[in-house]
């Protein structure tokens, strides 16, 4: 009875394989002896003594087999064609490798075709839209080459009254939306603008908006300091998720906490490894150099920096009358015969770190260089810094930059748009973002 059954299933294996051929089309993806050929001289016995005769369809052949009628090696023997008892056979079509629905990059496979799933990865990568508002429209362009894009298209103006007018351009249906818009030149105008424009795609049914702001907009508003003071900060940050951000991008942010204002993601990141990859590659004798922090609210991140040199630190203690005005500075540490390297999160009318270098000359230093990450320079900051002794002030350009480098000779600027780019990328396709809290990409 037993060699009958397997008689039976061989011969239906034979007639399954030549189904499956001609239905891929002899598919590469086929291996050559899918199913063993029958033994040599088995001879066929009648069928009329199978109490579950197959069943037969026009498009597929399926074998059900009752455990009571075979054992265990005769089930081993089975092609991997005959699926466990009271499963139907079925064929599936070779699936595409996993790039093909994957944007690790977003120029991975730029000339073929897209290919048609509905699996959930698929489902869950929605295309890209990179937006730039007016602050700065170099650094969204230098982040889109990055990013093998084009700036999205959107008309940005102003009505004979002063209001703001934003039209997207083109379709944002669906699409993981980015706006790049810092906190430069207008800043009221240019925050309205970027609230506006959030909103408009927001309604625009975009699947998500994320808010690229490298320098943040009131960022020193973040506490109060004294009686009937606003915290403009949280009020920047209410703001922009009632206009519809889901996400904000941001760098270097005053005062770490600013994120506690949002109740949407908020990536904080830094410019500390392109500073410290600058200070390596330009500046003489950098092994001797002492990191200087020019006020007690910076110690922490100069530390780190002075850590990762495996340098000395020292810090500037100051008090003020009032805002922009130093009244008195005090020096903890030593700098004579050092190179002295003042680090700060930002240099708006320069006066702290022009007192700080004159401190530093007077305390022995030999060479004062100054790293800012948002370089302002409102007021008379570029006067200040022209007749200052540092050998260089270095600033990178998620403010704009041109201008002032123009009009004094000592500013320098690192371009951070790599490690924005970077972010977005990983953003987009929901990845993880810390490895940029300690490296610079290579892009």
């Amino acid at each position: 009875m037993f060699g009958g059954i397997r008689d039976r299933i061989f011969r239906i294996q034979k007639h399954s394989r030549s189904a499956r051929n001609e239905f891929f089309g002899a598919h590469p993806s086929l291996p050559e002896g899918l199913v063993d050929p029958a033994p040599a001289g088995r001879s066929s016995l009648p069928t009329e003594s199978l109490t579950d005769p197959p069943t037969t369809t026009k498009s597929s052949q399926s074998v059900v087999i009752k455990p009571s009628e075979t054992t265990n090696q005769d089930i081993s023997a089975l092609d991997k064609s005959v699926e466990h008892p009271h499963k139907d056979h079925l064929i599936h079509h070779p699936t595409p490798p996993r790039s093909f629905f994957s944007s690790t990059s977003l120029a991975v496979h730029p000339n073929v075709e897209a290919v048609h799933s509905s699996s959930e990865e698929d489902l869950r990568m929605p295309n890209i839209k990179v937006f730039s508002g007016s602050s700065h429209p170099d650094l969204s362009t230098r982040i889109c080459e990055r990013l093998q894009l084009e700036v999205s298209k959107a008309s940005l103006k102003k009505f004979s009254n002063k209001e703001t007018n934003v039209e997207i351009g083109e379709s944002v249906r669906g699409e993981d939306v980015y706006i790049i818009q810092s906190a430069a030149g207008e800043i009221n105008d240019n925050l309205m603008e970027l609230l506006i424009m959030i909103n408009a795609c927001k309604i625009a049914s975009s699947c998500r908006v994320a808010a690229v702001i490298p320098a943040f907009p009131y960022a020193r508003q973040d506490k109060k300091d004294k009686s009937r003071a606003p915290i403009s900060a949280k009020l920047v940050a209410n703001m922009l998720s009632v206009a519809g951000a889901d996400h904000i991008i941001t760098m270097d942010l005053h005062a770490s906490q600013i994120q506690g204002f949002f109740d949407i993601p908020v990536d904080n990141l830094y410019a500390e490894p392109a500073i410290l990859k600058y200070i390596k590659e330009s500046i003489p004798n950098w092994q001797t150099s002492v990191i200087v922090s020019p006020d007690a609210g910076g110690a922490k991140r100069v530390t780190s920096i002075a850590d990762r040199l495996n340098v000395d630190f020292a810090l500037i203690h100051k008090e003020r009358k009032r805002a922009n005005e130093v009244e008195k500075m005090t020096l903890v540490g030593s700098v004579e015969g050092k190179v002295a390297i003042l680090v700060d999160d930002m240099a708006d009318t320069c006066g702290t770190i022009c007192m700080a270098a004159d401190k530093l000359v007077e305390a022995g230093a030999e060479k004062v260089y100054a790293f800012c990450v948002h370089g302002i320079f409102s007021g008379p900051a570029l006067t200040r810094l022209n007749a200052s002794k540092f050998e260089a002030v270095v600033v990178t350009n998620t403010i704009p930059q041109d201008e002032n480098m123009k009009k004094c000779s000592k500013i320098q600027c690192i371009d951070i748009s790599m490690i924005l780019a970077e972010a977005i990328r990983r953003t987009h396709n929901g990845e993880s973002v810390s490895y940029l809290f300690s490296h610079v990409p290579i892009c």
